[in-house]
């Protein structure tokens, strides 16, 4: 199966459809007045669909198993035809499309089943996917500028040159994902005078400030401490969503002391210097975090 450990959890939507075509009106009079011999078509039919889009992983696969929280079915008479609508709803990692054309084909298929005896001509036509949402296609940030980003690695010993950088490389192809530039990578030590000059300066010219490294408990640690000062606006929500998605993967990090907020129209982050800690905390927030942008632009018309 698809690794999908890096995704974020949200609400995720799918409406399927399938038809089933008779050959004769008294097939669809016996399914309307409930006279097939078999029973009642169209509640046996949506009991199996309901029992299906459950177990789907069962059936197909590469399908992850999923918490479905809603299910519903709904049908629609037209002549000869009946459509099936088939919608399921979900709060996790991944789509519930390919449950939704399960539970449609399997609601199809028990109807044929229970038709055939009356109908020898049944065909099931036509399983598509009407609609989903939820995934990276229903929060896409659309910006008519390119947002662009300076990049910080706070660490005297990667400064003094006795360690190679891999957070802040792993932070800017990150970016580069997500459509920002990075138009200024830099290492730096430690030192809370250079952290401030640094932000004060690039935040007239970049939309993201990020810097990483710094921000665990030991004294020398001081990014928190020199990026407070300045922000104007600190973002809780931000900083607790890097915290959570990382304390799911490592008990470790409700240590570590990541700080967010805007300093004018740019968006400062301050995330673990770990390998680890910088990629979970680029997983846990890009590219949603973006819409920050929107929001700024609408509070300061002079956002780039």
């Amino acid at each position: 199966m698809v690794d999908i450990t890096h995704k974020i959890i949200t609400l995720r939507t799918a409406t399927a459809q399938a038809t089933v075509i008779v050959s004769k009106q008294e097939t669809i009079d016996a399914v309307v007045n409930n006279l097939v011999p078999k029973g009642n078509v169209l509640e046996m039919a949506k009991t199996a669909g309901l029992f299906a889009v459950k177990n789907t992983h069962l059936s197909i696969p590469d399908c992850h198993p999923i918490p479905i929280e809603f299910t519903s079915v709904a049908y629609e008479i037209n002549e000869l035809s009946i459509d099936i609508i088939f919608n399921v709803k979900t709060v996790y990692k991944t789509g519930v499309e390919v449950e939704a054309m399960h539970g449609a084909s399997i609601v199809a298929l028990t109807m044929y089943d229970m038709l055939k005896p009356i109908d020898k001509n049944i065909e099931i036509s036509t399983i598509k996917l009407i609609n989903k949402e939820g995934g990276k296609s229903s929060f896409k940030n659309r910006f008519p500028f390119t947002i662009t980003a300076a990049v910080f690695v706070c660490s005297d010993s990667i400064f003094a040159g006795d360690k190679q950088d891999r957070s802040g490389k792993i932070i800017v192809e990150k970016l580069e994902i997500s459509g920002v530039e990075t138009t200024h990578y830099e290492i730096i030590p430690d030192e809370m005078d250079v952290i401030q000059e640094r932000t004060k300066a690039f935040a007239k010219e970049n939309q993201l400030i990020i810097f990483t490294g710094g921000t665990g408990l030991s004294p020398r640690d001081v990014t928190p401490q020199a990026l407070e000062p300045l922000l104007e606006t600190r973002i809780p929500g931000i900083e607790e969503a890097i915290r959570n998605y990382g304390q799911q993967r490592m008990p470790y990090s409700m240590l570590s002391r990541t700080v967010a907020g805007t300093l004018g129209n740019s968006l400062v982050l301050a995330l673990p210097g770990s390998t680890n800690g910088a990629k979970e905390s680029m997983d846990a927030i890009f590219p949603h975090v973006l819409h920050v942008f929107h929001i700024l632009k609408g509070n300061n018309h002079d956002t780039k």
